[in-house]
């Protein structure tokens, strides 16, 4: 450090320049990361068809943004599929029903009524994933589209 106090004063400020310029642009990064909504936490049930033991599917995810949330959009796509879904693409999905927990927090649920039916009876079995569109009251948003995976099986019946 003392070889560094000799360094002419303009060679000093330059550092100090430099320096602050890098710390105004992790604060900057930092600041337009935290803006965006957060996926805090998500969790899907797994399905077992063709059983009066799965009555239900749901999907919750605890979701948050400085803003608050204006809603959640949801998607399950089997992993066998290969399907690769887009952010763009899920204008048109289902919606989960979001209450707010906190001025920036909201707890979204999205559940669908497993019944038998010809539908369900060709189903994918296996991983399933549940793609997440997030958008905050400010209009930023958030996509996952792998937020959270859930397993669907056939039973004995």
């Amino acid at each position: 450090m003392s070889a560094r106090l000799v360094l002419s004063s303009l060679a000093g400020v330059a550092v100090l320049g430099g320096v602050a310029a890098a710390t105004v642009a992790l604060v900057g990064t930092a600041d337009a990361a935290a803006a965006r909504p957060t996926i805090d936490k998500a969790t899907a049930t797994s399905v077992v068809l063709g059983t009066d033991s799965t009555e239900s599917f749901t999907f919750t995810a605890t979701v948050t943004d400085d803003s608050g949330i204006k809603s959640v959009k949801v998607l399950a796509w089997p992993k066998s599929s290969k399907l690769d879904p887009k952010a763009a693409e899920m204008k048109d999905v289902e919606s989960a029903i979001c209450e707010a927990t906190s001025k920036k927090t909201s707890v979204c649920t999205y559940s669908l009524p497993i019944e038998p039916s010809k539908e369900s009876a060709t189903m994918p079995t296996g991983t399933w994933n549940m793609a997440v569109l997030v958008t905050a009251k400010d209009g930023d948003t958030t996509y996952s589209a792998k937020a959270s995976t859930f397993t669907v099986t056939r039973g004995n019946g």
